[in-house]
């Protein structure tokens, strides 16, 4: 049997590429059992590489430290590309999750996948990934001390609901039950 060759900035690549939530260095080094130094070291080179700072060509990525982790994002200079290529491949229509998880991001935020989970009481986790796909949430901010991630909407759901801002969206108050359902009126 022939011993394989680790190459540690391979292997950080491959999982990076398939995470869908930054990975922080301490994940990384426990899941491949090396040092955080060598993690660390690795990353850094990686970072250099995918920007051409090592004499490669930039890359149409780049790996970001956003909530303490790190992650594999598009490169702003190419967003259009992607962002076209998805919007011309997805069908229009959204399953009534994609819609419900949408409303509450619409009405919330900015607001996190666990307040849209903890409001909708189910995971919604894919939800998520094809509202962001599909143009019509965007990540907002990363909130430091818990690295919570934000979603709000973007200017391409006006758009596509047809209205010039938020505000513009029924009010929730008269569509909501108001809970005096069981209750006498006492007077």
């Amino acid at each position: 049997m022939t011993e394989v060759t680790r190459d540690l900035q391979r292997e950080l690549e491959a999982i990076l590429m398939v995470a869908d939530e930054p990975q922080s260095v301490v994940a990384l080094s426990s899941a491949l059992d090396v040092p955080l130094a060598e993690v660390k070291e690795a990353i850094h080179a990686l970072v250099a590489d995918y920007n051409g700072d090592s004499g490669g060509p930039q890359r149409g990525f780049e790996l970001r430290e956003v909530g303490g982790g790190w992650r594999m994002y598009v490169r702003d200079t190419y967003d259009y590309a992607v962002k076209k290529l998805i919007q011309d491949q997805v069908p229009a229509k959204l399953s009534q999750a994609a819609l419900e998880t949408l409303a509450v991001i619409a009405y919330k935020q900015p607001v996190t996948r666990g307040h849209v989970s903890a409001i909708r009481a189910v995971n919604v986790d894919t939800v998520i990934r094809t509202l962001l796909g599909r143009g019509l949430i965007q990540e907002s901010h990363t909130d430091s001390e818990t690295g919570a991630i934000f979603y709000e909407t973007t200017p391409m759901l006006l758009q596509e609901l047809g209205i010039e801002s938020l505000d513009q969206l029924p009010p929730l108050s008269p569509l909501l039950d108001d809970g005096a359902e069981g209750f006498d009126d006492v007077s």
